[in-house]
């Protein structure tokens, strides 16, 4: 009897991050986890934040990740349907990757069903009242205008200014306690995800953004999962049909 197909959720593996020592080997990590399910998977979802930092100028994109794009052509060559979420690192996908890579990019939460039961994937970002800043900031770089007066400095620039933002920003975060677990009672998407359940039901919702490894019962028949990150965790969630279950890779 054939084994069931597989369904894999991963976020968060800020590729090109300044403050990675070893990109290459930060890289081949994330490559041969994907290498690794792709014998038993169904779909694959990559939830957000999967570079540090993403932009497409007219003619150039950021260098590097060459292994993983082409894992990607070779996943979605193979039939495999891979789905890539924008993040607050990597919003400014366009394109590009869809084209070259074949991926499906969702720039919006994605209510979808698996097996009949509902799932609410998002990165995670913005999704809650109290991130008014950061709404005010993503309102900026969403924004045509912006976009295009960012293309015209050179690349080397506009990296450069956007690796030390990043820089910055990791450095504060670690220092933060927010990138510890809060309590079910303070998450913001945890009360988000409650809120939602006021008004439907989803069985399940799977958000990257918060770099906390978690799977958590939050109603009677609803789930929601912190995909956890890359960076430190290296975790990942699966769907085998039934269950849904955080893991660990181990190379």
């Amino acid at each position: 009897m054939e084994q069931k197909k597989k369904i894999y959720f991963a976020s968060d593996a800020h590729l090109g991050a300044p403050t990675i020592s070893n990109h290459r080997a930060h890289e081949q990590r994330l490559v041969a986890w994907l290498d690794q399910v792709k014998a038993d998977a169904r779909e694959i979802y990559l939830m957000g934040d999967i570079f540090d930092f993403w932009f497409e100028y007219k003619h150039v994109i950021p260098m590097g990740h060459t292994r993983f794009l082409g894992k990607l052509c070779e996943l979605t060559d193979s039939g495999i349907p891979v789905h890539f979420f924008t993040g607050n690192h990597d919003i400014w996908v366009f394109n590009y990757l869809p084209k070259e890579t074949g991926v499906i990019v969702h720039k919006k939460p994605y209510l979808t069903k698996i097996d009949g039961k509902k799932f609410f994937l998002a990165h995670g970002d913005g999704l809650t009242p109290d991130e008014k800043d950061y709404k005010r900031l993503k309102a900026v770089f969403t924004n045509r205008v912006a976009q295009k007066l960012f293309s015209w400095l050179h690349p080397d620039l506009g990296i450069g200014m956007a690796n030390f933002w990043s820089r910055k920003s990791r450095e504060n975060n670690q220092t933060s306690e927010t990138a510890k677990f809060q309590g079910e009672e303070n998450e913001w998407l945890i009360k988000f995800a409650k809120n939602k359940l006021q008004t439907e039901h989803f069985d399940f919702f799977i958000f990257g953004h918060r770099h906390v490894a978690i799977n958590l019962e939050i109603a009677e028949n609803s789930r929601l999962c912190y995909l956890g990150d890359w960076v430190h965790h290296f975790s990942y969630a699966e769907w085998d049909g039934n269950s849904l279950e955080l893991k660990y890779f181990q190379e």
